[in-house]
């Protein structure tokens, strides 16, 4: 009797013997971590122990539909599938300690699409298809596990960080609150000819800092303490005029169903401190900045004002505390990475717009008219706290010449500028891809034939440029040419399908770090051993081949999971694939912000490398998946573009 068989026959018995410690070892894995104890002492009672030996298949498609849930006790489970124009089978991914299979094939009675063999000498707890049905309707964490997969487990991911930031701060507040349940009260409001005056006693008797001004029951205008500085400073109009003379007309509204949010991007992009809550045309009320944020001292409005008065570099460099401060109170209040690094993004925009407008007031250039451009993390804008410099100056110019005048009149300041940002924290680009830099202070004609080359003479140099530089967005300045030049590059690369493939193989020379043997592939020497790049080896992946497949099919966004979203809306990649894509993204800019806070606190240099080992086993199991998306990813942009 061979060794397998054995452990059948005995298997049962095993599991019977040591229901506790079998439960004491699931109780360390979700979803059985979150399952009610009769929950999981039930699927244990109705296990069996199976052992598997090196090399041996556990289910394949030709057994037919599926009848038994697996959990791995110890050992490695490797699914194995035969990929078009192979003639071996393709290890897809690896199952270990803790993990299940096959639950989509459960779930839809059928049989699995993959071979799942015992990469080494394997125990598997067996769990018959009745009890599997019985455990689904009984336990809703298992329900929501065996539907959703590894995806319900990021809920438990972004709670453990949100707690891990609150823990100083007691936070229960969400960004993703809806306006309508932060109105608490009936908003204050006036005619239009109230005196201002009597306006602004109302809002005294109130307690508010602003007053709708409303005409046959329809929001006409806002009128808020800033307006009533203004008009005091000012002294031009007499506190007895009628509010409509003073008001702000037309004012920007949100619907109860946006978010808070929404609310803070809306308050930071515009520079107000008020938002009307509009249903249908009926006002519901008034949400403030105080409203946001003041409970958790999250003032991003207040900040991003600051930023934007500051009068010296110096506070603009000491204002970049309270940026890196916001991140943690953020990830307190339950924002998402993907929130984390649009504020960022913006409050880092705010800041070179200022930067750029104090260095300027040192240049007699008030006549000379330029466009400030970013190119990638921060034109897509999926900036954390450690970012570096990536940009370029564009300018008119009627010739030659006169891009060369202009040229040598800008290159000081822009070298003024980019030294300035550093002084704020924006690292100096290595590579020198800054606007100080003559190859990137260019007329509109000279970046229209740079971008041509990178189109039509595809360099290993080229290539890679493009990767930074088809990620181009307009921080400061006119955007009109901008656009105008980049819808241009877009209509030659939908036209050049030898580029198209070109950009594809570039997108394939970073392979996600897993690995067949190992869980993930680190660094085996040097100053990096036993890591792996967060970055360039976990994010790179989605943002080029996101990057690749939106130029090809006329997408102009630049932000990554905005271009996985229509991508999807436009059928180019299925919706499912794009909502993994953009979990695994997610998941691994988490992680890396995560890395960064720590750094940060301990006053460490920023980096990207960690070592998988410190990470708990939770976030384990969901960084290798991600980067099994990213692989996934890659497959499909190999098999598309017949690579």
């Amino acid at each position: 009797m061979s060794k397998s068989d054995l452990y059948r026959q005995t298997g049962k018995t095993a599991v019977q013997q040591n229901v506790h410690g079998t439960m004491s070892l699931l109780l360390k894995y979700p979803p059985f971590n979150q399952m009610e104890a009769s929950h999981l002492a039930y699927l244990v009672e109705h296990c069996q122990l199976r052992f598997y030996a090196l090399g041996e298949c556990i289910i394949q498609p030709s057994d037919g539909p599926v009848d038994q849930f697996f959990i791995v006790k110890q050992g490695l489970i490797s699914g194995q599938r035969m990929l078009a124009g192979q003639d071996q089978p393709e290890t897809t991914f690896e199952i270990s300690v803790g993990e299940c299979f096959p639950l989509a094939a459960l779930i839809g009675e059928r049989a699995t699409r993959t071979a799942h063999m015992a990469g080494e000498d394997t125990f598997c707890l067996c769990l018959p298809k009745a009890h599997f049905v019985r455990l689904f309707s009984l336990s809703p964490p298992f329900r929501d596990f065996a539907l959703r997969g590894v995806s319900s487990l990021l809920d438990q991911v972004n709670q453990q960080a949100q707690m891990q930031a609150a823990e100083n701060l007691g936070a229960q507040y969400s960004l993703d609150t809806r306006l309508g349940e932060l109105v608490m009260r009936q908003p204050v409001t006036c005619a239009p000819e109230l005196p201002i005056n009597q306006a602004v006693r109302r809002m005294h008797e109130h307690s508010v800092g602003s007053i709708a001004v409303m005409q046959a029951e329809r929001l006409i205008g806002i009128f808020t303490l800033r307006d009533l500085r203004r008009v005091v400073a000012e002294d031009q109009i007499n506190v007895a005029a009628p509010i409509a003379e003073a008001m702000t007309a037309d004012p920007f509204h949100l619907s109860s169903s946006h978010s808070a949010f929404d609310a803070a991007i809306a308050m930071t992009t515009h520079h107000i401190a008020h938002i009307c809550v509009v249903d249908q045309g009926q006002l519901l009320g008034m949400v403030s900045e105080r409203d946001l944020f003041s409970l958790q001292r999250v003032d991003l409005v207040h900040l991003a004002r600051t930023i934007r008065q500051a009068s010296r570099i110096s506070t603009l460099k000491a204002l970049r505390s309270d940026i890196r401060h916001l991140v943690e109170n953020m990830l307190a209040h339950g924002a998402s990475s993907t929130q984390i690094t649009h504020i960022v993004t913006l409050l880092n925009d705010h800041t070179v717009c200022r930067v750029i407008e104090l260095c300027r007031q040192q240049f007699d250039l008030q006549d000379l008219p330029f466009t400030w451009l970013c190119f990638g993390s921060e034109g897509r804008r999926e900036q954390t706290l450690h970012t570096d410099q990536d940009n370029g100056i564009l300018f008119s110019a009627s010739d030659a010449t006169d891009a060369e005048s202009k040229r040598r009149q800008l290159l000081p300041l822009a070298e003024k500028i980019n030294q300035a940002l550093a002084e704020c924290g924006f690292t100096l680009c290595k590579g020198n891809i800054m606007a100080g830099n003559p190859a990137l202070c260019l007329s509109l004609d000279e970046w229209r034939s740079k971008f041509q080359r990178m189109i039509s003479e595809a360099t290993p140099d080229n290539l890679l440029a493009s990767s930074i530089y088809f990620d181009c967005r307009v921080v400061w300045g006119d955007e009109l040419a901008a656009e105008g030049m980049f819808a241009e590059v877009m209509q030659n690369i939908r036209r050049n399908s030898v580029f198209q493939h070109l950009l594809a193989q570039n997108a394939l020379r970073l392979r996600p770090p897993i690995g067949r043997i190992r869980d993930f592939v680190v660094a085996r020497s040097g100053a990096d051993k036993d890591t792996l790049d967060l970055k360039t080896q976990g994010l790179t992946p989605f943002v080029d081949a996101a990057r690749l497949l939106s130029l090809a099919h006329g997408i102009r966004e630049n932000n990554t999971l905005e271009r996985f979203r229509l991508l999807s809306e436009q059928g180019v990649i299925d919706s499912k694939d794009a909502a993994a894509y953009e979990e695994a993204y997610h998941f691994i800019q988490l992680i890396r912000m995560q890395q960064h806070q720590r750094q940060d606190l301990e006053g460490k240099a920023f980096s990207n490398r960690i070592d998988p080992d410190s990470l708990n086993h939770l976030d384990r199991r969901i960084l290798r998946e991600s980067f099994r998306q990213a692989k996934r990813l890659q497959a499909s942009l190999a098999l598309r573009y017949n690579l």
